[in-house]
């Protein structure tokens, strides 16, 4: 069995201000898993840097209100919504509310570097 604390999980802060912990990765754990699942706090007015991966992505919000923009659609997102983000789609969120966005990140198959066209510049 693993179980793995939030808060024991490395913390990492992007240029845009997103709080990242990485907490499930086939890379960094004996698992038999394909995909990666982190936890992300997105503070108040920023905007995640835009991207595109090759992989799909699903976002579940937890905390807070955003606009979530994929491709040329918006739509606003709140606790409770789970956003699919096709592979190859053009896509970033902006926190509009009051408060952090806190939501949980699921890549499969699992974020790499080389995958990920924010991360080769």
């Amino acid at each position: 069995m693993l179980v793995k604390k939030l808060k024991e999980c490395d913390e990492m802060t992007g240029e845009d201000g997103k709080i990242l912990r990485e907490v499930l990765h086939p890379d960094k754990h004996s698992l038999d898993v394909r995909y990666s699942f982190a936890h992300a706090t997105l503070p108040v007015g920023q905007t995640s840097t835009p991207h595109s991966l090759t992989a799909s992505e699903v976002y579940h919000i937890i905390q807070g209100k955003g606009e979530m923009h994929i491709d040329n659609e918006t739509q606003l997102i709140e606790p409770g919504d789970t956003v699919y983000i096709p592979p190859n789609s053009h896509q970033y969120v902006h926190n509009c509310g009051d408060q952090p966005l806190v939501f949980i990140c699921l890549v499969d198959p699992a974020w790499r570097p080389e995958n990920d066209n924010t991360a080769q510049n």
